[in-house]
């Protein structure tokens, strides 16, 4: 009982506490939150080591002993830190799980790999453990495996986060350690030789990791054996305004209205002269700069990716925001101000004289609460959400993680979330939010080093030359959710072509899904909602006849 309270425990902390600033609202915001984090656990003497991903920022005590919840511990594949230049001899250590609860020793059962992706690899357990790998190690007899990708958690080429340091970090290095991997890692505690190819290998990947799962079985198809990408963004895109389209579109209608009306409100007092009194109304008076204004007032709608079909881990912050929004009149009387409330027009007169919405309001008592009440009151509103200070954003420790998946933002994925390109199309987000300042992180955080410069602007034409939209392969599974703000980015796009779901070559849409919802499990799948359960099963079904067509290369 005490091991189920520590494992819920820890799938909360992984799962829930998340800052979605660095997910999608990245840009400078999306380090000061989490530099804001940071300095609020370790001041609650909270031991976190934290991760700057790509879908949320994952607190990981990673504790790998006696006390932790998972029965899992790290091994070490040594990695060349350059697999195409043989003058840079230098070796790293990359880390590396498995689960051989339901192996089956000489029978030809695969080896079920997990991408870590971009965040920490101890961050994976719950998949190794109860997850998609468990599922379908458990269904074929496999092991499963979760490898950590190089520069996350301690997988780590370099001694610091400098531009040059970074200049390995990169898809065509990282495909490449996992191609090596699985053509000579040997597995402690197993006899026989697991490598491919003369081992089925069915590699999975979610998000970022799903676009790399879907490279590797391009890239490497005799390595790879099959593979599943969940949720791939295949397609890298300087610009990804679609991101907040498609929350304001799934959203609860009277939400995305709330924030349409909001946001166009303040975009309207920003042109005026009314703008002070208004960040004032936020608590950011002192805020200088319009756009670190409303990045802040973003930050709460990227939390609709960390909703859950698991209530033990997923997050209802954004259902709280958009509650939030709707609070009537009364309890805000706590402002010690006298207001003018119209009920037939639903606006509200401060002593200022401003004339706003009532969700204006709450969604100013709202960023209060959760933001500006963290910021330490000697440091100012300035000190902790202004973004145009260049050297806050040059610090290259190996703890200041949150370079990591920024640096691969910034050289090869872009993802900069802006404002629709039409100022007539409806929005939840403000029209302040462009590609110029979004990206304004890349000049600052990484000045050119001696060995590597990065570009202008993503080189996305790198990875989508890989595939794309239309990537496509025998045993190549495509798994998206319908209502996944990254869903643009993936083949089930609509900006992408449609095809037929087969054995061979899946492309299933997950009803109400959201980011990766496969990939996460129970302990018994029977127990999952039906959407769930038969995506579980579909998956079982196709890797199990996948399996059924694979020839050794050596066998006699």
């Amino acid at each position: 009982m005490a091991l189920k309270l520590v494992t819920a425990l820890w799938l909360a902390l992984l799962l829930t506490q998340s800052v979605i600033a660095s997910g999608r609202f990245m840009g400078g915001q999306g380090v000061n939150l989490w530099k804001l984090k940071q300095r609020n656990a370790k001041s609650s003497n909270t031991k976190l080591e934290a991760s700057f991903d790509g879908s949320q920022t994952v607190l990981s005590e990673d504790p790998e002993g006696s006390d932790a919840p998972f029965p899992f511990i790290g091994h070490w594949f040594k990695q060349p830190v350059d697999h195409f230049d043989p003058s840079i001899t230098r070796h790293w250590r990359q880390r590396y799980w498995i689960n051989t609860r339901h192996y089956r020793p000489n029978t030809g059962a695969p080896v079920i790999v997990l991408d870590g992706g971009e965040t920490n690899g101890y961050d994976r357990m719950p998949f190794l453990d109860t997850g998609i790998v468990d599922i379908l190690a458990k269904a074929t007899g496999g092991v499963g495996v979760v490898l950590e990708h190089r520069y996350y958690g301690t997988s780590r080429p370099a001694h610091d986060l400098t531009t040059d340091s970074l200049r390995f970090l990169n898809n065509s290095q990282s495909l490449q350690d996992s191609a090596n991997f699985m053509a000579n890692v040997k597995f402690p505690g197993i006899g026989e030789d697991l490598t491919a190819p003369n081992t089925p290998w069915i590699y999975y990947g979610g998000s970022y990791a799903g676009a790399r799962a879907a490279h590797m079985r391009v890239l490497y198809p005799d390595l790879v054996y099959g593979a599943i990408a969940s949720s791939g963004v295949t397609h890298a895109s300087i610009i990804n305004w679609e991101y907040a389209e498609i929350i304001r579109k799934a959203a609860d209608p009277k939400c995305s209205k709330h924030l349409e009306k909001s946001i166009k409100a303040i975009d309207h007092l920003l042109e005026t002269g009314l703008r002070t009194p208004l960040k004032q109304l936020f608590g950011l008076g002192e805020l200088q700069h319009d756009e670190d204004f409303v990045a802040l007032l973003a930050d709460p709608i990227g939390n609709w990716q960390a909703k859950n079909w698991d209530p033990a881990v997923g997050s209802t912050e954004f259902d709280q925001f958009c509650a939030a929004l709707d609070r009537p009149i009364m309890p805000r009387m706590d402002l010690n101000e006298t207001l003018f409330y119209n009920h037939e027009t639903d606006m509200v007169t401060l002593p200022s004289g401003i004339e706003i919405s009532l969700a204006v309001l709450n969604y100013a008592q709202y960023i209060k609460e959760k933001f500006v009440s963290q910021c330490p009151e000697e440091d100012g509103v300035e000190k902790c959400f202004g973004t145009f200070d260049d050297e806050k954003f040059q610090e290259f420790s190996i703890f200041d993680t949150w370079r990591l998946w920024t640096f691969q933002v910034c050289t090869e994925w872009g993802y900069f979330t802006t404002a629709p390109p039409d100022p007539d199309h409806p929005r939840i987000v403000s029209k302040l939010l462009t590609l110029e300042y979004e990206s304004m992180i890349c000049r600052q955080a990484f000045p050119p080093g001696k060995f590597f410069t990065v570009p202008a602007f993503p080189n996305v034409t790198i990875v989508n030359a890989l595939g794309d939209f239309d990537i496509a392969a025998d045993r190549l599974a495509i798994i998206d959710g319908e209502v996944d703000p990254w869903k643009p980015c993936t083949p089930h796009s609509s900006y992408a072509k449609d095809r037929e779901d087969t054995i061979l070559r899946p492309f299933k849409l997950i009803p109400n899904g959201v980011h990766h919802y496969d990939e996460f499990g129970l302990k018994n799948i029977e127990d999952e909602p039906p959407e769930i359960l038969k995506i579980h099963k579909e998956m079982i079904h196709f890797v199990q006849e996948w399996l059924k067509d694979f020839k050794a290369p050596n066998a006699a």
